[in-house]
């Protein structure tokens, strides 16, 4: 089962639960999937996106969302702040489980080995790498300071 049917079985239960703050996410979820597709469309693919892809566009839309409760938050409205953190949990169910600071630092420094860095120059083949095997996993703005401090 791909990750788009699993999103979109979960969408159909939501409905049957009646759960409104569930449904309007995973609703929210599929519309920024739908969009990645015309997008790609747009480029000459001509299926939709990947579970790859998807995975980003969720982690893009959880990183919107903490930011956005943030603000809410420091507005005083607790209110608008927790239904963001409401939604940040159910996009967080599709995503794969996070990788603790041991275990990022452990696939950076395997990263660095594998592919024989040894100057800030190879930073961009570190990052691929560790994007093409931990998409989702990890949050890539804290990734590479990190890359950078264990290759200077």
């Amino acid at each position: 089962m791909t990750l788009r049917d699993e999103i979109n079985s979960s969408l159909k239960q939501a409905m049957r639960d009646r759960a409104a703050q569930r449904l309007s996410t995973l609703r929210l979820i599929m519309a920024a999937i739908k969009d990645r597709d015309i997008a790609a469309r747009g480029e000459g693919a001509e299926e939709g996106v990947s579970d790859d892809e998807i995975l980003t566009i969720l982690a893009k839309m959880v990183k919107q969302r903490q930011e956005s409760a943030r603000s809410y938050e420091e507005g005083g409205r607790l209110d608008l702040a927790e239904r963001e953190l409401t939604e940040i949990t159910v996009i967080e169910e599709f995503l794969p489980r996070q990788l603790k600071q041991s275990e990022v630092l452990a696939a950076i420094d395997a990263a660095i080995d594998e592919i024989g860095a040894s100057s800030i120059r190879d930073m961009g083949k570190i990052m691929g790498a560790l994007k093409s095997r931990y998409t989702g996993q990890m949050d890539f703005g804290k990734v590479g300071p990190l890359v950078k401090d264990r290759l200077s």
